[in-house]
């Protein structure tokens, strides 16, 4: 299997393991809870990572159906990989921290912190062009393959 699909396949099984942990994590905060709720960034990391379990099988499809470049391939898996993991883990601080119920609020809280609004933005930025870019050379990749 290439390193590609292999990479994609991998960090499938990472998400979901990690988003059965942070189902754990989410029930002892409920039990925990004086009214049966998690803290909001809790249940968004637990049901992420499920999610991002499943994109990393749709990514891993593509990239095996994909005729560019290994290269090239495994360049854009990489990259929307990482951001999933990057996005997932700004979810699991402020889980953690306790900090925010919304991390677009402005000002932009971590911890007793602020983050400047540009570092929000250009993340923000860098995230769809790694996600959706990424997921774009593959798609052009399956959709040019000979039939």
């Amino acid at each position: 299997m290439p390193f590609a699909e292999r990479f994609a396949a991998f960090s499938s099984g990472a998400f979901f393991l990690a988003g059965l942990v942070f189902g754990v994590w989410k029930y002892v905060a409920l039990a925990r809870s004086t009214d049966a709720r998690a803290p909001v960034y809790v249940d968004v990391a637990h049901r992420a990572a499920l999610l991002y379990a499943f994109a990393c099988l749709v990514v891993e499809r593509f990239a095996a159906l994909s005729v560019l470049a290994p290269d090239l391939e495994v360049a854009a898996v990489v990259a929307q990989i990482a951001f999933f993991g990057l996005g997932l883990s700004t979810y699991v601080v402020h889980g953690v921290l306790r900090d925010t119920d919304n991390q677009f609020e402005k000002p932009h809280r971590l911890g007793k912190r602020t983050v400047p609004p540009a570092l929000v933005v250009a993340f923000m930025v860098a995230l769809v062009v790694a996600e959706l870019g990424g997921f774009a050379v593959l798609f052009f990749g399956a959709c040019t393959a000979p039939a």
